[in-house]
C-alpha cells in the first residue's frame, strides 16, 4: 500500500495538561532559597512483540501505542511484508503488547546489542545498524524559510519543555508546516513515536522535514 502525504493545519502537540507527565518539586536557588518547580516524570515501559518481551524503556509515556510501534519499526523487527493487528497498552502494570500477523521469534536478534551515543544510552539490536549503509535520503527540495518559518512556531508551541525544561523534542514538518509534535527525556524515544504515528496514519516521509533537538546521532 503506497503511503499518502499529509497537509494539515492542525499539530498533534505534546499533552501539556495531562498531570502524570510533570511534578512538582521543591528545590533550592542560587540564593539558597526553596523554590517550588515542575520536574517531567520518567517512568519505565515494558514492549512486548506477540509473545516475546523486547524492551524495557525509560519514557514519559504520553503516547506508548506509537513509542512501541516506532520502535519496533526503527529496530527492523516489524517487515514491509508483515501487518500488525492490534497494539494494547496496559497502563496498570505499564506495558504494550504490539501483535503481528506473522510470527516473529527475535531470540537471537536480542543477543546482539549496540550501545549507541545516544544521550540516553540508546541499545539497538541485531543488524539494525549494518542496514544504514549505503543509505541514500530521497532529493527534496528545502527552503531556509521554511526553517525559519518552522523554528518560530516551534518555539512558540506550548510543550513540556516550557513547563519544566530537561526534555526533548522532535517535529514531524511539511514545508513549513508542524504536523506532529513529540517530547521525551530520550530524543530517540521522541523519533520513535512520530515514526510509530507514521506508521498508524499510513503517511509518508517522502517530503517531511524532521525538526530535533540536540546531536542527531547514527541510529535516529
Amino acid at each position: 500500500m503506497k503511503k499518502r502525504l499529509v497537509s494539515t493545519g492542525k499539530i498533534l502537540k505534546p499533552k501539556i495538561n495531562n498531570l502524570k507527565l510533570t511534578k512538582e518539586v521543591l528545590v533550592t536557588d542560587e540564593n539558597k532559597k526553596k523554590i517550588k518547580m515542575h520536574s517531567v516524570v520518567e517512568r519505565p515501559l515494558t514492549l512486548f512483540l506477540n509473545e516475546q518481551e523486547i524492551v524495557t524503556m525509560m519514557t514519559i509515556c504520553d503516547y506508548p501505542k506509537y513509542l512501541g510501534i516506532g520502535y519496533l519499526l526503527n529496530q527492523n523487527m516489524i517487515k514491509k511484508n508483515d501487518k500488525i493487528t492490534s497494539v494494547d497498552y496496559d497502563e496498570e502494570i505499564s506495558t504494550v503488547v504490539v501483535r503481528t500477523k506473522i510470527k516473529t521469534n527475535y531470540e537471537e536478534k536480542l543477543k546482539k546489542k549496540t550501545l549507541t551515543s545516544g544521550c540516553a544510552q540508546g541499545t539497538v539490536f541485531g543488524d539494525m545498524m549494518e542496514g544504514l549503509e549505503g543509505l541514500k535520503l530521497p532529493t527534496s527540495p528545502l527552503r531556509i524559510s521554511w526553517l525559519y518559518d518552522l523554528s518560530s512556531k516551534i518555539n512558540r508551541t506550548p510543550s513540556l519543555y516550557l513547563a519544566a525544561g530537561a526534555i526533548h523534542g522532535t517535529v514531524l514538518c511539511q514545508e513549513n508546516k508542524a504536523l506532529v509534535y513529540m517530547e521525551d527525556v530520550g530524543r530517540h524515544n521522541a523519533v520513535d513515536k512520530i515514526a510509530g504515528w507514521m506508521d498508524s496514519h499510513n503517511v509518508s516521509g517522502s517530503d517531511k522535514i524532521l525538526y530535533t533537538t540536540g546531536r542527531l546521532t547514527s541510529e535516529m
